[in-house]
């Protein structure tokens, strides 16, 4: 924590249009990944990324908005929810897990909290194709020291497995393992988030998968 290099969350408007064609609805909800920390403007990080991406796999307009908040839990996004836009959503993307990693989330909370999530966003736009980004194997991550980068790609893992049992058992919710390149250039220049190249090829995987 002493040493890593802490970036801001993106510039720009945490909402856009993009496409053309029927209208549809993104909501991204989640931590520094929907705040865009590691690219300079949000459009091109995740959130206005993954947009286009849509846009383009369905021959769409979308109109998406982010709610992103750098540093945050799955407890904190929980806290939140009356915050979030009340647009009813077709795709949600809940991007949460690392936090929870490194603050020491036991697997029973993550799951309660997690179950708890998943399950107010699919109340909140009953219609929405749910899209959980898997928690990823932080083992990659060039920031992280070993034995530390170890310890955490374990503790990722084990919280993912459990990602993948509560998205299995809520209707209209699916996992997505989150791609993570074992290449240092993939990342931004903390070495810890994806920089605007990675979030624009984990778009493409995310809205293949809808």
């Amino acid at each position: 924590k002493r040493t890593a290099r802490r970036l801001p969350p993106a510039d720009g408007p945490t909402s856009g249009i993009v496409g053309s064609g029927p209208t549809r609805h993104l909501l991204l909800v989640g931590d520094s990944i929907i705040a865009g920390v590691g690219v300079e403007q949000l459009a091109d990080a995740l959130p206005g990324q993954l947009a286009r991406a849509l846009a383009q796999r369905h021959q769409c307009r979308v109109e998406w908005h982010a709610h992103g908040d750098n540093g945050a839990s799955c407890a904190d996004l929980l806290r939140q929810l009356p915050e979030i836009p009340a647009i009813r959503a077709d795709w949600i993307l809940v991007s949460v897990g690392v936090n929870d990693v490194t603050r020491l989330t036991t697997a029973r909370a993550w799951r309660q909290r997690l179950t708890a999530l998943l399950t107010a966003l699919t109340i909140h736009s009953p219609q929405a194709q749910v899209l959980l980004a898997g928690v990823p194997p932080m083992q990659r991550f060039p920031a992280l020291p070993s034995p530390l980068r170890q310890a955490f790609g374990w503790r990722a893992a084990r919280l993912d497995r459990v990602g993948q049992q509560v998205a299995a058992e809520i209707e209209n919710v699916h996992h997505l393992a989150t791609p993570v390149p074992d290449d240092p250039t993939a990342f931004a220049s903390d070495g810890y988030h994806p920089n605007a190249l990675a979030c624009a090829q984990w778009a493409r995987v995310i809205a293949e998968g809808t």
